[in-house]
């Protein structure tokens, strides 16, 4: 079969309906990944957030047979290497010092957003292999460094290797639910002193008078999207560092995905000093942004660990992925997961030494998800 091949340079030329038809097709025992769906992406990229003014060159590709959108693939232009958390900042450096331009390089990815999911949307595998030769010949064509996948299922990170493209494992901390009926469930689920610690920590938060709220997307108020993006900004510039994401992407997902929303807003004296904003789905769900107005001891971990846990209890969701890195998680629960990325690059010299460079990576990987499964927070 011979597709229709188009590069889009903006979501809407795919249409919300088409690209959230084709989304929902990719995992059809789940509801489709927030973070994939055309609300999220066209939020990203309408506020401003994921453009060409901030390195994020919308350049997806897309595959139709005849009107149906049969493929299409979340693509980037990117002139640097901010916001993916699969860090290549030493090959671009390598590349530098021998003067060799690294940027600009193509990134499929979800902008600011580290969480596993379907980068090849297909229809069934014919438009998957099509859609992976159509991005390997836009690789060749583009006369960029190098070409970038992150997160995929491994399945796809598999086919992409097939493709030619070089595999990089990396462990996120997921917590998964076991039917707990309550918190307290939960708690006598782990060993002595993580259960214990827990308690601690969420004693010296109701001891300093907080109190929490949760808010779902479709009661969030106006002034409850502006705190949070205070919050969210402070946090950035405790970090001496510019957030991504401005309140128009937030008000903009808050209006047009809703279900999928939870705020998480913390109080003293009845004032708002710290939130929390979580993505979820019906199965999973996705620890995103914190941020706070004033200090606190363990309210980041109310706030973002276990009023979220509360509410993966209360409404039987499977999992709570918490997001990038951090080996705290697994004394609240939280398990290590294997992650992957795929990668091309089109100097041989330099894709030579990348892949030694993974095949040591991978030994190490492997060695710490042996350890940190050692370490096991529940009860043998």
């Amino acid at each position: 079969m011979t597709f229709r091949t188009g590069v889009l340079s903006t979501l809407s030329k795919a249409g919300a309906a088409a690209w959230d038809a084709l989304l929902a097709r990719q995992e059809p025992d789940r509801a489709p990944n927030p973070f994939l769906s055309y609300a999220f992406l066209h939020a990203l990229h309408e506020s401003g957030s994921a453009s060409a003014k901030t390195g994020w060159q919308p350049q997806y590709l897309a595959l139709w047979d005849g009107d149906e959108l049969a493929a299409a693939l979340p693509l980037y232009v990117k002139s640097h290497s901010y916001g993916e958390y699969v860090f290549d900042w030493a090959w671009a450096d390598a590349y530098h010092r021998n003067g060799i331009e690294y940027y600009p390089k193509l990134l499929s990815a979800i902008p600011f957003t580290p969480v596993t999911g379907p980068r090849l949307l297909a229809r069934d595998e014919q438009a998957r292999a099509a859609l992976v030769a159509f991005l390997c010949e836009q690789q060749e064509a583009a006369g960029t460094s190098s070409t970038h996948v992150l997160y995929p299922p491994e399945a796809q990170a598999s086919a992409l290797h097939d493709a030619g493209f070089m595999l990089r494992s990396g462990v996120q901390f997921h917590w998964l639910n076991q039917d707990y009926p309550d918190f307290d469930a939960f708690l006598a689920s782990l060993e002595h002193k993580k259960r214990k610690n827990i308690r601690a920590e969420r004693r010296k938060v109701l001891d300093a008078g907080v109190t929490l709220r949760r808010v779902r997307g479709s009661d969030a108020t106006e002034a409850d999207w502006r705190f949070f993006h205070r919050c969210y900004k402070n946090t950035y510039a405790e970090h001496h560092s510019s957030p991504y994401l401005n309140l128009d992407f937030f008000q903009r997902i808050g209006a047009a995905m809703p279900d999928n929303i939870l705020l998480v807003i913390a109080e003293r004296h009845g004032r708002p000093i710290a939130a929390s904003l979580l993505i979820h789905t019906a199965d999973t769900l996705y620890g995103r942004y914190w941020g706070a107005l004033e200090h606190v001891p363990c309210l980041h971990f109310e706030t973002a660990y276990y009023q979220p846990l509360e509410f993966c209890i209360e409404q039987r969701i499977g999992t709570f992925e918490g997001g990038a890195q951090g080996e705290h998680k697994m004394a609240r629960g939280f398990l290590p997961t294997r992650t992957w990325s795929a990668h091309w690059l089109a100097h041989p010299a330099f894709a030579d030494a990348v892949e030694r460079f993974l095949e040591r990576e991978s030994g190490g990987i492997d060695a710490y998800m042996n350890e940190l499964n050692e370490r096991n927070p529940f009860k043998g």
